[in-house]
């Protein structure tokens, strides 16, 4: 039981200093700016390393159709 109680009081201190991605001071949807903009972030550089996936792909399938059709 002291481990557990141990394990507790330090991930509560952990907790503490942690920074997190809003601001408890701010009302309404302002409040998550920080949050909303790194997730804007993350879906744009998904999309863009989809659209890189997507089209090296289909230039390695061409050029491999390319080589074998000889």
């Amino acid at each position: 039981m002291k481990k557990i109680s141990r394990y507790l009081s330090e991930v509560w201190a952990e907790m503490k200093k942690a920074t997190w991605p809003w601001d408890m001071k701010e009302k309404g949807f302002v409040r998550f700016k920080e949050l909303t903009d790194a997730t804007t972030v993350v879906f744009v550089a998904m999309v863009i390393l989809a659209g890189f996936t997507g089209i090296f792909d289909f230039v390695i399938r061409k050029c491999f159709e390319a080589f074998t059709s000889f």
